[in-house]
């Protein structure tokens, strides 16, 4: 099965590619990978959610957000790579999670990145990761993630 019939049995439609915030490029190819940069949870241009996570945005909203976050990475490996059935699989997921003080809960947060990475590309989905609660992220977003993928 194919990356992009199974999105089609999901249900999922990915999004454009996010237009960068500063001087970088969403994705990059190199030896057999492909890095993305660190995507916010953009829905059309937008961000759904501002602030911290255990404070103005629910940790359940959280992890929708993240999974929004996985989506748009996918999207910029996606056109990257030349299409999204040149995917092969995702070898680590890095997520920050901007959190009140007291919240301690990055990794059910981030969960939202994994757990749809694994729906999209099963076995190859299997990924290390990094889930790390930070001040702050760009445009005050709850949420940022950041992916590698292999090449098919």
């Amino acid at each position: 099965m194919t990356i992009s019939s199974r999105l089609a049995e999901l249900g999922i439609e990915l999004p454009a590619v996010a237009a960068p915030v500063a001087a970088y490029v969403p994705a990059r190819v190199h030896s057999g990978l492909v890095y993305t940069s660190g995507q916010l949870p953009f829905v059309s241009g937008s961000l759904p959610a501002t602030g911290k996570v255990g404070a103005e945005v629910p940790a359940e909203d959280a992890k929708g957000l993240a999974r929004l976050c996985a989506l748009n990475a996918l999207a910029a490996a996606a056109d990257a790579a030349g299409g999204v059935d040149r995917l092969g699989g995702v070898l680590r997921v890095g997520g920050f999670v901007a959190s009140d003080p007291a919240f301690s809960g990055q990794p059910g947060v981030i969960n939202g990145a994994s757990e749809v990475l694994g729906e999209i590309f099963g076995d190859a989905g299997k990924h290390a990761r990094a889930a790390v609660g930070v001040a702050v992220l760009p445009l005050d977003a709850p949420v940022e993630v950041e992916v590698v993928f292999t090449l098919a």
